[in-house]
C-alpha cells in the first residue's frame, strides 16, 4: 500500500501520459502499479491534485493548463546549450513563466532564475536540456 504523496505521484504521471477519464481508470491503473484504494479516495486526491477535464473528456492537471497558457502566451524563444536552457519572454513576464514552470516539478529540471525577460534554467545534464526545450516547444505549439 503507497501512501497518499506516493499515490497523488503516481496519478500525476499517469495524468500527463495517458488519456485517463474515468475514476474507474485511475483506479485501474493505480492497480497495476501496486496500490489499490477506494473511489472515495480517488476522488479527494482529483480534488487535492485540482485535476480538472479537457475539451475531449480527459483528466489534466491545471498547473499544465497554466503552463501552456503562459508559454504561448509570453514566451518568444527556448535555446538548450550543453545543461542549460535559455528562455527568452516578452518584458516582464519571466518571473511568472518561471513559477509556472516550478510548479510542474518536472525532474529534470534542478532549477530556474527569472530576469525581467529572461529565464535561466538549469538541468542536470544535456540530454535532460534537450528533453525540457523539446516538450516547452511543444507546449508552445500546441
Amino acid at each position: 500500500m503507497k501512501d497518499k504523496k506516493e499515490r497523488q505521484v503516481i496519478i500525476k504521471e499517469l495524468v500527463r501520459k495517458k488519456r485517463i477519464r474515468t475514476q474507474d481508470e485511475i483506479m485501474f491503473e493505480l492497480k497495476k502499479n501496486g496500490c489499490e484504494t477506494t473511489q472515495a479516495t480517488i476522488s479527494r486526491d482529483i480534488s487535492d491534485l485540482n485535476l480538472d477535464k479537457n475539451e475531449e473528456g480527459c483528466y489534466v492537471l491545471a498547473e499544465d493548463i497554466y503552463l501552456r497558457k503562459m508559454i504561448k502566451g509570453f514566451v518568444n524563444s527556448i535555446v538548450a546549450a550543453n545543461n542549460l536552457i535559455l528562455i527568452k519572454c516578452s518584458a516582464g513576464s519571466a518571473p511568472g513563466v518561471a513559477a509556472a514552470i516550478d510548479k510542474i516539478e518536472w525532474k529534470e529540471i534542478l532549477g530556474t532564475i527569472a530576469g525581467d525577460d529572461t529565464i535561466l534554467m538549469v538541468t542536470s545534464d544535456e540530454k535532460s536540456a534537450k528533453l525540457i526545450e523539446s516538450k516547452l516547444a511543444k507546449l508552445k505549439a500546441v
